[in-house]
């Protein structure tokens, strides 16, 4: 792809400040499509990125992490986008009190920063225990389905070599 002029422009003109990168980067980089990207900011999931003059958007590399985290909760551990929007707004609050803890001098205000990290530690946990337990049912069906058919298959072993002793 060529630069527009405003595309260079923006470049130079943003010299010593964090690297962006555009839509195109971003897709490839990630392996997401350029639609998934817009529709991961429109619901939320990422947070409005910047944009140049001409409206081109522009992504940092906080916003290709937490990309690649949203693939991640996604494709591996099968959570549906609400589910990630939610640890990922849990998340992005335990880093503000994070800031805010590394920040406060009075023991109290410390504990209570603890205090609410914990609770949104735990609502985290509830997530991906209530992920586990389904997970574990759809385990025992299967593991349930396999020694069935096991046993049909010993039985029709069982009934084929009765036949076969009788013939």
């Amino acid at each position: 792809m060529v630069a527009t002029d405003e595309q260079q422009q923006y470049q130079s003109s943003q010299g010593d400040e964090a690297t962006l990168f555009t839509i195109e980067q971003v897709a490839t980089r990630t392996g997401l499509t350029k639609r998934t990207l817009r529709y991961y900011e429109e619901v939320g999931l990422l947070p409005p990125t910047g944009r140049t003059e001409g409206n081109y958007r522009r992504y940092s590399e906080e916003d290709i992490q937490r990309l690649e985290r949203i693939k991640e909760l996604r494709d591996l551990l099968g959570f549906a986008l609400s589910d990630i929007r939610n640890l990922l707004q849990i998340e992005d609050e335990r880093g503000q009190i994070r800031i805010a803890y590394q920040q406060e001098t009075d023991i109290e205000g410390k504990v209570a920063q603890l205090d609410r990290s914990d609770e949104l530690t735990r609502a985290q946990l509830q997530l991906i225990e209530q992920k586990l337990q389904g997970l574990e049912q759809m385990r025992k069906v299967l593991v349930e389905r396999l020694a069935r058919h096991e046993r049909l298959r010993e039985d029709l072993l069982n009934a084929q070599h009765v036949l076969h002793d009788q013939g």
